[in-house]
């Protein structure tokens, strides 16, 4: 419920900004997509509304990373709102460290690890600070969309998006059990 009213605060935060204006005088342009990219990012429900301002933030790239998300901070800064308080500002940076870093893929890529002892990688089972701040942040509603662990690092553990989460749950079990099985049969076990 918190989540919910934090939400609906920010959401009306960005909307009243633009009723005080004039019909003629509401955003437009990259300080529009600015707003609407904060809005849309704060929540895990993204309309096709959220379009072209998703496709705006996240074309912007640079070469290091580091430039890009300060790029992206910049563009999200262009919200008068995005200043309004210390929560604001907070909000900002939790999306510009986190959307679009904290999905599945993402995680499975960044948090992947050689283990050159034993010649196979592992894929660590503990969230980033960034994407913890992003999908815990109190302005956020998105955690119908963080991604989650499957397994154990150990036996081959792995990060999937929500809505697939049952179905890899499944499948990892199920594989566990077949190796389990096949370990056995070749030791000689029962």
């Amino acid at each position: 419920m918190k989540k919910i009213t934090a939400s609906a605060t920010l959401a009306l935060g960005l909307l009243g900004m633009a009723s005080v204006a004039q019909a003629d005088d509401l955003f437009t342009g990259d300080v529009r997509l600015a707003c609407e990219a904060v809005l849309c990012l704060s929540s895990g429900s993204r309309p096709s509304e959220c379009s072209p301002s998703l496709k705006r933030y996240f074309d912007i790239r640079k070469k290091k990373m580091s430039d890009t998300l300060k790029a992206r901070r910049n563009f999200l800064n262009m919200c008068p709102s995005a200043s309004a308080d210390e929560n604001m500002k907070s909000l900002v940076n939790a999306i510009t460290n986190g959307a679009g870093r904290c999905d599945a893929a993402a995680l499975n890529s960044s948090l992947m690890v050689w283990r050159w002892d034993d010649s196979y990688s592992i894929i660590r089972n503990t969230m980033p600070s960034h994407c913890n701040a992003y999908s815990n942040h109190q302005y956020t509603d998105i955690q119908g969309v963080t991604a989650r662990y499957v397994g154990t690092p150990e036996q081959g553990g792995f990060w999937v998006d929500p809505a697939n989460y049952d179905r890899a749950l499944k499948e990892y079990n199920e594989r566990i059990a077949r190796e389990g099985n096949r370990r056995n049969n070749y030791w000689g076990g029962n």
